[in-house]
């Protein structure tokens, strides 16, 4: 097997891709599958699948394929979601809200054990099952709980100060859903910055694309 730090981005980025379609395939009581079968479902190539498990040893047998219960293990290893890392959201407003509620964090490799927020509006409510707390809480309870990362739902203008007092308190990385990007701020610390306008922005260039198919 390769060290983590000799594998790409590109494929890291497909690992949860990965995770998931296998997952269904579980459900389905698909036992194994080839990488031409596999790369059928994905809209990849079989042998971009190939290269990809190869990375991390392979997985496969010649003739049989790959043993689905054994690749989802596997691959959910190699990501580590069975760590269960502990996270805390700072912001629950809208997005905080709906991140809370509708995501499945233990399947994801987390545990949200905590929400906080300073609007006393929300704060003493419960989100996803768990009572928001007081940003002014934040540090007592970092020292107390040790969380592994923080879920960042916090206008852009606050990002870096509140970016800045979490990694001061221990905190290993963020999920940034702010417009402010993180990346290059900190020397390791973990940063998965989204933003969903960018997303919006290439659907938008891919519907342009399939019109102008049309036109032509």
């Amino acid at each position: 097997m390769k060290e983590n730090n000799q594998v790409s981005v590109p494929v890291i980025k497909r690992l949860p891709r990965y995770h998931r379609y296998l997952e269904e395939l579980k459900k389905m009581g698909v036992v194994r599958i080839s990488s031409k079968e596999l790369s059928v479902r994905m809209g990849l190539t079989a042998s971009q699948i190939r290269q990809d498990f190869n990375c991390f040893g392979g997985f496969g047998q010649q003739g049989y394929g790959y043993n689905i219960e054994q690749l989802y293990n596997e691959i959910g290893n190699i990501l580590g979601i069975n760590n269960k890392s502990k996270a805390i959201l700072i912001g629950a407003g809208n997005l905080g809200h709906a991140i809370a509620t509708h995501l499945n964090f233990q399947n994801k490799g987390f545990e949200l054990i905590s929400i906080f927020d300073n609007n006393p509006e929300v704060v003493g409510t419960t989100v996803g099952g768990l009572v928001v707390l007081n940003s002014n809480d934040l540090e007592e309870f970092c020292k107390k709980e040790k969380p592994d990362i923080a879920i960042l739902c916090i206008p852009a203008e606050y990002a870096a100060e509140n970016a800045d007092k979490l990694v001061s308190l221990g905190i290993k990385g963020f999920w940034n859903f702010t417009q402010y990007d993180l990346v290059h701020r900190y020397e390791n610390i973990a940063v998965e910055n989204v933003h969903l306008g960018d997303s919006l922005m290439t659907l938008c260039y891919q519907i342009n694309e399939i019109d102008k198919g049309v036109e032509g």
